[in-house]
């Protein structure tokens, strides 16, 4: 288990005192708000060369301007593979962190042009083609990826037999849950993949943060949050960042920190505290293999 001096009120700029990523390229997705500005501002602040990811490229150069430093923007739409695309072949050189922190949740019924259900879309499969196309950019020097999860992957495992609600009635919730357990798959598979090439990957849980994410929840996610549990973008931004800067990480893979904390694996929900643990399907090496290659399979369809 790894465990930091870091907690559920660390913010980012604390877990980041006293490292220097001078050197380092970092990108992160969905950066021109919340906790994607205040991942970024720790990177910069570090001394990293950051790329904000961004949809909304005025919203990303306003952000920039704001964060100072070695700050650039690009766009990137999750949902559009010829962004992706566009991203991944305008890159070049290393890329030592790549955080995977843009997404959306409970959205109404919606699918892309591919009849892919917009949630595990944009949270999954826009970013695994984002960090397979990077590949090997993040191989050339080492790299840590960042998958941005949530405890709102107990709510489903990935269904296989029905990923995009052909069959079963369309659940907001139910569709976010999965894309949020496909992230913590992605992680474990791509660091039993890529570890041989120096890169690692490991999904975090930010914790309860309002923000424009839950603009289609009434702003209180999953049913009543005590409001004692919520943190400020700057304390929902530490968990990603301590994965991408920790020493205690290097080379360390596959694991779902919360709360600066590797959080322990449980059977069902009521056996940890609200908005902790991570589920045991969730980490599931066959899991991850089966969605990897699930995955690989609708790209190449598409």
């Amino acid at each position: 288990m790894i465990t930091t001096q870091f907690g559920f009120s660390s913010t980012a700029a604390e877990v980041t005192a006293g490292i220097d990523l001078t050197g380092k390229r970092a990108v992160v997705t969905g950066a021109a708000s919340s906790i994607g500005v205040e991942t970024a501002r720790a990177l910069a602040g570090a001394g990293a060369e950051v790329t904000l990811a961004v949809r909304d490229t005025a919203a990303g150069e306003k952000t920039a301007g704001d964060i100072g430093g070695n700050v650039h923007v690009a766009h990137l739409d999750l949902t559009d593979l010829a962004s992706v695309d566009a991203f991944t072949r305008n890159w070049h050189g290393p890329l030592h962190v790549l955080v995977n922190n843009a997404g959306v949740m409970a959205c109404p019924e919606r699918y892309t042009e591919q009849g892919w259900e917009w949630q595990f879309a944009t949270n999954h499969l826009g970013h695994f083609s984002l960090a397979t196309g990077l590949h090997d950019a993040l191989a050339r020097e080492g790299a840590r990826i960042v998958a941005v999860t949530s405890s709102g992957h107990m709510i489903s495992p990935v269904v296989f037999d029905d990923v995009s609600y052909a069959f079963r009635p369309y659940d907001p919730w139910g569709a976010y849950g999965q894309s949020k357990t496909a992230n913590v798959l992605f992680a474990v598979e791509a660091t039993r993949r890529w570890a041989q090439d120096g890169i690692t990957a490991n999904a975090v849980m930010p914790g309860a943060i309002l923000t424009n994410l839950q603009r289609h929840t009434g702003g209180r996610g999953t049913g009543t949050v005590d409001p004692g549990l919520f943190k400020t973008p700057q304390q929902g931004a530490a968990t990603s960042v301590l994965a991408a800067t920790s020493p205690l990480l290097e080379g360390v893979g596959g694991r779902y920190p919360a709360d600066c904390n590797e959080a322990r694996t449980v059977d069902r929900r009521g056996e940890a505290p609200p908005l902790q643990g991570v589920a045991r399907y969730a980490l599931d090496p066959d899991n991850a293999a089966r969605l990897w290659t699930y995955s690989e399979t609708l790209l190449a369809k598409a």
